[in-house]
């Protein structure tokens, strides 16, 4: 039932918030007031090439939590710059958890043997998602997420979303079904770079979630949508699958197809992941530094929406929000269940 808009520009042109909350704020038939959120690329060019901790924490600044993740952000990384997320309390959303950002490099010498700089950062989100009262809600380069209880037009006006510029923006607008709704259970879900918002449901959740924690990844956000960000990161980035292998394993074909056509790569991906198939209805929008994927299930259970107007490409539950956006598209379908649209950027040109 949730709501979901994509705003992808490749050529990396700047576009401010108001659009993106016009966009979802269309949608409110969508959710019911439980969650709603955004995420932009771009938005933090002076410290583009920092990993940007979006850190919310339970309560106010007095939570004793915040003293124990700095301690161990300072003796794990190096902090360039640190402050609180300005928010903007009103009538709808009074009142929040007290949310912080860092702009900080991970320091080399603590990195466990063959171990990346991308993998220490996971390591670095896990363990702090373990220490109670304190959520990372975004972790990558240049990246911010903006998310909470509420209608999402309502989230937007709390964090004063129209403030913030970026070259790519999702939206979301949730009505939770199986999972609670609190702050940190809205969308979007990350993981470093990646972003991912949905709408439907995971029955797989179970199976994916045992299957990432062999890998160091734990879902602890009580949200099933957590698991796509942690799953595509893992085959992406740590497995180098391209995205269209990616998005096959996460929804592949069925073994009758696999059969008829007799392609082994598919076959093979489908023996080796198994446990990360993504089961049930759903509809995403995945983005990542270098573009954005669109994704339904096999059958198309959930609505998805894509359409290009000159460089920027739209993604939406529903045409109306693209309309909106862009009342005079050059492209619009509606993509096959099962079959990604692969949204790529243009590469970024050096200052």
């Amino acid at each position: 039932m949730c709501g979901i808009v994509g705003i992808i520009n490749t050529d990396r042109k700047l576009i401010d918030g108001s659009h993106i909350r016009e966009a979802i704020r269309i949608q409110r038939d969508r959710g019911n007031g439980l969650g709603g959120g955004f995420a932009v690329y771009g938005a933090y060019p002076e410290n583009k090439n920092k990993y940007a901790f979006h850190i919310m924490y339970d309560g106010d600044r007095h939570n004793p939590v915040i003293p124990m993740v700095e301690d161990f952000l300072r003796n794990k990384t190096k902090i360039h710059q640190a402050e609180q997320i300005p928010v903007y309390p009103n009538d709808r959303i009074p009142l929040g958890p007290y949310f912080k950002r860092y702009f900080l490099k991970p320091i080399a010498e603590f990195f466990y043997p063959d171990e990346t700089e991308e993998d220490y950062v996971v390591r670095l989100v896990m363990a702090i998602n373990k220490m109670e009262g304190a959520f990372v809600i975004s972790s990558g380069k240049n990246i911010g997420v903006f998310k909470g209880v509420g209608y999402p037009e309502d989230i937007a006006d709390y964090f004063r979303i129209e403030d913030y510029k970026g070259y790519m923006w999702v939206a979301h607008n949730r009505f939770p079904t199986n999972t609670p709704g609190w702050w940190g259970g809205a969308h979007p879900f990350t993981i470093l770079d990646k972003a991912v918002v949905h709408n439907g449901e995971i029955t797989s959740y179970g199976t994916n979630r045992k299957w990432l924690e062999m890998y160091g990844y734990y879902c602890l956000l009580q949200t099933d949508t957590e698991v796509i960000s942690y799953i595509y990161d893992k085959l992406s980035r740590k497995d180098n699958l391209t995205k269209s292998d990616a998005c096959y394993v996460m929804a592949p074909p069925l073994w009758e197809e696999i059969d008829r056509t007799k392609n082994e790569k598919m076959r093979y991906l489908r023996q080796i992941y198994g446990p990360a198939i993504v089961n049930g209805p759903f509809g995403i929008v995945l983005t990542h530094s270098d573009g954005a994927i669109v994704l339904n299930d096999r059958n198309k259970l959930r609505p998805v929406v894509c359409a290009r107007a000159g460089n920027t490409y739209y993604s939406s539950s529903e045409e109306c929000s693209i309309r909106l956006l862009s009342p005079e598209v050059e492209e619009i379908w509606s993509p096959r269940g099962g079959e990604p649209v692969i949204i790529n950027l243009a590469e970024e040109v050096a200052a």
